[in-house]
């Protein structure tokens, strides 16, 4: 598995290329702008197959998914059921800067057979939180749930406290402590640095 960070958008948002070399897979995982960039530095890569990965429905993750599916001619688009009414909700946006998301073609809340991620579902910064976590290379895209030594807000709508708290202890500090978390801003950590110096959750 290789994994590229592009960060993207008005808020350098964290966009992930990840190619799985036994099934010629690309996943592009939460594509939130500069879409152009995006699908030039994806077609450097060789793929048979392209998915696109969606970590929750905020404009800042999700701003390039339209065109990138489209040019890239994605098999699937992921996203929670929970999310897709906000994702199209006229009230996400940046406005002026970034417009309401655009149309998503084939857009799914399953992930597609033979995907080398597992799904973690975690809610809270938004209710359809997703995170996709690969056991045999020890890393989870945990979107805006958990960053270094913070969690995301909950103050947009859908988020809750006390329902992300949960989905970090329930299911991220599941994991063993050297799985590596790619967050959705900012630098990877790991989950044995969270469960140990993370402020919000000691």
């Amino acid at each position: 598995m290789k994994i590229e960070t592009l960060p993207a958008g008005l808020l350098e948002t964290n966009c992930y290329l990840v190619t799985d070399d036994a099934s010629r897979t690309l996943y592009v995982i939460d594509p939130g702008g500069d879409a152009e960039k995006l699908v030039s530095a994806a077609e450097k890569y060789t793929f048979e197959r392209c998915v696109i990965l969606l970590t929750h429905y905020h404009i800042d993750h999700v701003a390039a998914a339209g065109t990138a599916a489209r040019q890239l001619k994605a098999e699937t688009v992921f996203l929670r059921k929970e999310d897709q009414p906000y994702y199209y909700s006229p009230e996400n946006h940046l406005l002026p800067y970034v417009p309401p998301a655009s149309d998503l073609p084939q857009v799914t809340d399953v992930l597609p057979e033979g995907c080398c991620f597992t799904l973690l579902e975690l809610p809270g910064h938004t209710p359809g939180g997703a995170g996709f976590y690969c056991a045999a290379e020890k890393v989870l895209f945990a979107g805006d749930t958990i960053f270094a030594s913070s969690i995301g807000r909950t103050d947009f709508p859908g988020g809750d406290y006390d329902t992300l708290i949960n989905s970090i202890r329930q299911e991220i500090f599941s994991l063993p402590d050297e799985v590596t978390i790619y967050p959705g801003h900012g630098g990877a950590t790991t989950v044995g640095a969270e469960r140990v110096s993370n402020p919000y959750l000691s």
